[in-house]
């Protein structure tokens, strides 16, 4: 099958960050699936393991992390799945990606897509409305009711990104707390808004804007952004036994003391864990049913931000420079491979 891979590749810019590739792929046994991919995201993920998150890349390695496509095979111990059914998914970090013709995937982890979403519509979803359906109801805990938290608030930095654009929607829609995001620029202070938070403040003087807008303090954060940029402006903002989920790590110390006087709880949100430990991987295909449901009942909407064009090494690469460059709003998708 054609494929998109890379060898590692700290500057995106570098000649041969990516190259196309013919590789086999294996008939699926036991829960897999094998599914032909329509169209697919692009993560912040992508980039970092790019990069060298998780170790030197040594061998051609497929990224990616989000994707649509038919079911052209399954494994002896799937359920619920059959050849031709169209799916979503965002699968596991420590398999070959989606950036691909043909993937392996755990059917656990996958549901069926969105009827009413286009395919680059669907392929926008799965990592990041997970991402966020897993920080808001099993890290912060959230409850799910539209009187649910009525008095308290929710501020969400990074509003305008592809988790924080699910995280508004799914804390306005099924919830009753006040959202208030974080965006600088007018396109992504209207994206915020129309998503549907009550609010919009700069994260440039963050607690200060905060402040001004009535709030010394909120109940609950949800930092989609670098936290040892935003430490101190989370220490300040989070109220006495508030509750603080992040998903993005740093390079920079920051100091977890700070936040025991107010008796704060912090946690880590990452949306992988679940099947890189095989703790209840199936957890995810059902949160996924319950996505696709929101989305063809049109509760929330898709976080597309921009189609590319068809995967290439050239289109692939320029979606991993634009979302180095932090300025995009909603998702990046590509559609099948050339």
């Amino acid at each position: 099958m054609k494929a998109i891979a890379t060898r590692g590749a700290t500057d995106i810019n570098a000649a041969g960050a990516f190259e196309a590739i013919d590789t086999d792929i294996a008939e699926p046994t036991g829960p897999d699936l094998r599914v032909r991919i329509d169209a697919l995201a692009v993560n912040p993920v992508d980039t970092k393991v790019r990069a060298g998150a998780l170790g030197e890349l040594e061998q051609p390695t497929i990224l990616g992390w989000d994707a649509v496509g038919k079911v052209e095979a399954i494994g002896d111990a799937v359920e619920n799945f059959k050849v031709g059914d169209r799916v979503y998914y965002a699968g596991q970090v420590d398999r070959p990606g989606c950036d691909a013709e043909q993937q392996i995937v755990d059917s656990r982890l996958v549901a069926h897509a969105p009827e009413r979403l286009s395919d680059e519509q669907a392929a926008a979803m799965p990592l990041t409305a997970l991402t966020a359906w897993e920080g808001l109801f099993d890290k912060l805990g959230l409850q799910m009711a539209p009187d649910a938290h009525s008095e308290q608030t929710l501020l969400v930095i990074n509003g305008a990104g592809g988790v924080g654009s699910s995280v508004i929607q799914l804390a306005r829609q099924l919830t009753g707390i006040h959202v208030i995001a974080t965006a600088s620029r007018a396109e992504s202070i209207d994206w915020c808004k129309k998503l549907g938070a009550h609010e919009v403040i700069d994260h440039h003087e963050l607690v200060s804007a905060l402040k001004a807008a009535g709030h010394d303090t909120v109940d609950y954060i949800f930092n989609c952004h670098d936290i040892g940029v935003h430490w101190q402006n989370m220490v300040d903002a989070i109220r006495p036994l508030g509750r603080i989920v992040a998903i993005a790590e740093t390079e920079q110390s920051v100091d977890l003391n700070a936040l025991q006087p107010k008796a704060a709880t912090f946690s880590w949100e990452f949306m992988f864990a679940r099947a890189l430990h095989g703790y209840h991987p199936e957890r995810q295909g059902e949160i996924l049913a319950k996505l696709a449901t929101l989305l063809d009942d049109g509760r929330i909407q898709s976080t597309l931000g921009d189609v590319i064009g068809p995967l290439n090494v050239d289109n692939l690469t320029d979606a991993h420079r634009r979302l180095e460059a932090g300025h995009t709003i909603g998702k990046l998708v590509l559609t099948a491979i050339e």
